[in-house]
């Protein structure tokens, strides 16, 4: 099962399945989220947002995390859960899981939740974005990975929606399709001729229950050159940028009749790094040339992940004050001879105006 929640959440979950649980404090953002299963409707205090949502409001997600928390904390177990980090109704919502999930003394591997979110582009979106991120990452997250209670996370990223422009529904589809060849791995596993090693169900399932950041990618693989320069060279541009890898699991898709031992070398590589991958070759007849899909688990801090938010928001904040600054005009000072000036008026007005104005100026 899969879970949305907020708007973001929402959108890309029901995109993924079409049984997705859909969560959101807004009966207005729940009824216009196209596809997906069931709706809840999470509850504010006095009904404030209702309708509009929590307007980037992490706070107010929060309050109504109370509302739903007993029945999400059910339906997250095992599960795959959706949101921004960047809004309040996700943020707020999921921070309250994740604090939760903390405060468990152990939580079976079966039983461990997949999270997939998506973080603003620091140059581009907004500061209440960046600021809800930023918070999110150093606090709820970061203490959820601390205590080992969490499944594989994947932190997508808006950068290349903004720098290529795109619609957020075709750029949604892009994230959903992204995943979906990852998440394929078992089942081409269980569909394609095995011509060694093995990922089944059970495998995969272990693996995306590690409490580490998830980098998949995916690219054709040419084994005269090293897998080390196709791997950087093919980072997912949907995703945040990944470290040094702790653990790695990877399939190779060869075409039929191909030379299943071109995987010795990924093997290789990662030995060089100490890494002992899991890892499957299968034989795929509808390819003309071998097709590798990789999973990278890294344990970069949440704390860095904040820093590199905050240095780059920093930098935008300071760029708008300079721009005011460059923009601020100093007049000089102007000195007036009012017995030159009065005379002026004279001759433009007549003596009687002027004299009837600085009586009035006496007076006052």
């Amino acid at each position: 099962m899969t879970l949305g929640i907020g708007g973001a959440g929402c959108k890309l979950a029901a995109l993924l399945d079409d049984s997705a649980v859909l969560v959101n404090v807004s009966e207005t953002e729940l009824a216009k989220v196209p596809g997906g299963g069931r709706r809840i409707l999470a509850s504010l205090h006095a009904g404030k947002g209702q309708f509009r949502g929590s307007r980037k409001d992490r706070r107010l997600g929060m309050d109504a995390y109370l509302s739903v928390k007993r029945e999400l904390l059910g339906l997250i177990k095992g599960n795959m859960v959706f949101s921004s980090t960047g809004g309040g109704t996700g943020n707020g919502i999921v921070s309250g899981i994740l604090a939760d999930l903390t405060e468990e003394e152990k939580i079976a591997t079966e039983d461990k939740t997949f999270f997939a979110f998506l973080l603003p582009y620091a140059k581009l979106e907004s500061s209440e974005f960046i600021s809800n991120t930023s918070e999110f990452l150093a606090g709820p997250l970061a203490e959820a990975i601390d205590s080992g209670n969490t499944g594989n996370i994947v932190l997508f990223s808006n950068r290349l929606k903004f720098e290529k422009r795109l619609s957020e529904q075709k750029y949604n589809q892009m994230l959903i399709e992204s995943l979906e060849v990852f998440l394929a791995i078992p089942e081409k596993n269980d569909q394609l001729r095995l011509l060694d090693g093995h990922i089944d169900h059970e495998d995969f399932a272990l693996f995306c229950s590690k409490p580490y950041f998830n980098h998949f990618t995916y690219f054709d693989y040419n084994p005269e050159v090293s897998f080390e320069k196709q791997l950087n060279q093919n980072g997912n541009q949907l995703l945040l940028a990944p470290e040094a890898p702790i653990e790695a699991l990877f399939l190779l898709e060869v075409p039929e009749g191909g030379d299943p031992t071109v995987f010795y070398s990924i093997v290789e590589y990662f030995t060089e790094k100490k890494v002992s991958p899991i890892y499957s070759v299968v034989e795929n007849p509808s390819l003309k040339v071998p097709f590798i899909t990789v999973s990278l688990l890294y344990s970069r801090k949440p704390a860095e992940l904040v820093n590199d938010f905050n240095e780059i928001a920093e930098s935008h904040a300071q760029a708008k004050v300079q721009k005011s600054l460059d923009q601020y005009v100093s007049l000089a000072r102007l000195e007036v001879n009012m017995a030159n000036k009065a005379r002026e008026e004279v001759k433009l007005r007549g003596e009687e105006d002027v004299l009837a104005i600085l009586k009035r100026l006496g007076k006052l």
